[in-house]
């Protein structure tokens, strides 16, 4: 019984030893030998019942140049113990690629550098070689700017930064910027610590863009505003520079943090605004050529580097309201007087306006206040009428100053806009830029004519017809001229007690002596009571010089009885 126990542990033993030695090896790597070469082909013992075929291929240049023979102990990929043909299927890629990835993995995790190459091209991008693992190289992350040409690259060892690793499903994303930037942030960093604000340097013009240009400092880019390009204005920096071209170029600031550089050619050259008050005083004209046009006015060079701003109020003294580009063009040539210079703020204010006449000057030169004038009716407004005048000035006739009788609202009916009038200069404003015209001055001109020739002066005597009455007094018609004027009621008449309007009827007749008469103005001015006191003054002077011993009643009675018989 003994004995057959120890033959039990025995033949426990020896299955166990039989399992140890022939344990699962698919998947994994292992080391086999080289017991025969055929053909293509070599013929690897890695221990199990059959040897299996690797392609010397797979070897690389050690399976091209003889260098794998019999007896070589390579390294494989069991991909499976036993296939159909009772041969076991290996790999030498496969284990090159395990291999890789466990490298590969651990610089991953120190975020080191990798070599690869790049082989394959493939949509959205490029797969790289990593020592036989497969990786992917997105087109984003070959270079810092897109490139064309990728045919440089191709089968070139280079180092790569590996990005993301799966390895469940097989991924490798690797990045050849990442290398170009870190080592051109190292390199910048290097010639920013050579450089110095202020500092003089050559560059080359690398790109241009609509708000300047790049320049290519030896290794590091700076930006070259368009304003800083010249003292003068430039609309695109193409227009200056072209790329590929060598300039000299002033470093005006320098961001340590960022490695931004701004740079300045304009700061090489002399300021022009430098003693830009002598050059250009106020009230001095300069002829200078139109720049630019925008809404509110128009710029004007008057040297490189100096621009001055015509205010679309200083472009023309008649046209207002109107766009600057209707008034002047670019690259126009123009002549402008200096308003005002403000070195701080560089603005040179123009205008242009004057260096022509003002026509409100030339007008009032030309019509004085009494003056009549001939223009077409351009506008009517709820107050009156705008009259078209010679040089693009209008004057208005106010509604008060249409007619004398009739209400300005009726009259302005009578009136269309191109109809040819006449009318009296009254006032001229040229501050405020205002002609004041009148019609119905007309009117009253003919009428003083005709009461001047009828003998109408100050101090003479006129039979007046009553057309109104009111509280204030009484408004009459003066004779037959078609003048009319108001007598106060103070000037109804020498005794208070005959000062009351009311006694007066519409359509009476009434004599009144004329204190005051202007023919300019057509005014008239009328008293009862003066005419009472002048005929007693003349009646005393004619029956007071008698001896006669009347009384100042009598002397008066007889006047009266006299002026009645008359």
């Amino acid at each position: 019984m003994a004995e057959a126990s120890v033959a039990k542990e025995d033949f426990e033993a020896l299955l166990m030893d039989s399992f140890l030695d022939n344990e699962p090896l698919e998947g994994a790597v292992v080391e086999g030998i080289v017991v025969a070469i055929e053909k293509d082909l070599a013929i690897i013992d890695v221990g199990l019942k059959t040897e299996g075929r690797v392609p010397l291929k797979e070897f690389g240049a050690a399976g091209k140049d003889g260098t794998i023979k019999v007896g070589s102990k390579v390294e494989v990929y069991v991909d499976r113990v036993e296939n159909a043909a009772g041969e076991a299927v290996l790999s030498r890629e496969k284990a090159r690629r395990e291999e890789s990835w466990v490298k590969l993995e651990a610089f991953y995790e120190k975020g080191e550098k990798v070599e690869g190459t790049i082989f394959n091209q493939v949509k959205g991008g490029f797969t790289v070689d990593l020592d036989g693992a497969i990786a992917f190289l997105p087109r984003s992350q070959v270079d810092i700017r897109p490139i064309r040409d990728i045919g440089p690259l191709m089968a070139v060892p280079q180092p790569f930064q590996i990005l993301k690793m799966d390895k469940r499903r097989g991924n490798i994303v690797v990045s050849r910027r990442a290398i170009l930037e870190e080592s051109r942030a190292e390199q910048r960093s290097e010639i920013v610590q050579k450089l110095t604000e202020g500092q003089v340097v050559d560059g080359v013009v690398k790109n241009i863009t609509d708000y300047g240009a790049f320049v290519d400092l030896g290794g590091i880019d700076g930006l070259l505003h368009v304003t800083d390009i010249a003292w003068r204005r430039v609309n695109h920096p193409s227009d200056v520079l072209n790329i590929g071209e060598t300039i000299k170029v002033q470093i005006i600031r320098i961001n340590q943090d960022s490695h931004r550089i701004s740079l300045g050619m304009k700061q090489l050259q002399a300021d022009p605004w430098d003693g830009i008050e002598a050059k250009y005083p106020i009230g001095a004209k300069f002829t200078g050529r139109v720049t630019n046009i925008t809404d509110y006015g128009a710029f004007v060079e008057l040297e490189p580097g100096i621009e001055g701003l015509i205010h679309v109020s200083e472009m023309s003294w008649t046209k207002k309201n109107v766009h600057p580009g209707k008034i002047v063009s670019t690259s126009q040539e123009v002549e402008a007087m200096v308003l005002e210079v403000d070195p701080e703020k560089r603005r040179i204010s123009l205008g242009l306006k004057q260096c022509i006449a003002n026509p409100w000057e030339t007008f009032a030169e030309k019509h004085p206040i009494g003056s009549t004038v001939e223009g077409e009716v351009k506008n009517k407004t709820e107050f009156g009428l705008f009259i078209g005048l010679e040089d693009d000035v209008d004057g208005m006739v106010h509604l008060s100053d249409l007619d004398w009788h009739r209400p300005g609202e009726d009259v302005l009916e009578e009136y269309e806009r191109g109809d040819k009038v006449q009318a009296k200069v009254l006032d001229v404003d040229m501050e405020k830029e205002r002609i004041s015209l009148g019609i119905k001055q007309l009117a009253t001109d003919a009428a003083a004519s005709k009461a001047s020739e009828g003998g109408l002066k100050r101090n003479s005597t006129v039979t007046c017809t009553v057309t109104a009455v009111n509280d204030g007094g009484i408004e009459v018609e003066v004779g037959d001229t078609g003048m009319t004027a108001f007598i106060r009621r103070s000037d109804l008449s020498r005794d208070r007690g005959d000062q009351r309007p009311e006694r007066f009827a519409v359509g009476e007749k009434v004599d009144a002596r004329v204190t005051q008469f202007d023919r300019k103005t057509g005014k008239i001015g009328l008293s009862i009571k003066a005419l009472e006191i002048a005929e007693e003054k003349e009646a005393v002077a004619q029956y007071g010089s008698s001896d006669s011993g009347a009384s100042l009643g009598d002397i008066l009675g007889a006047a009266l009885k006299d002026r009645g018989g008359e």
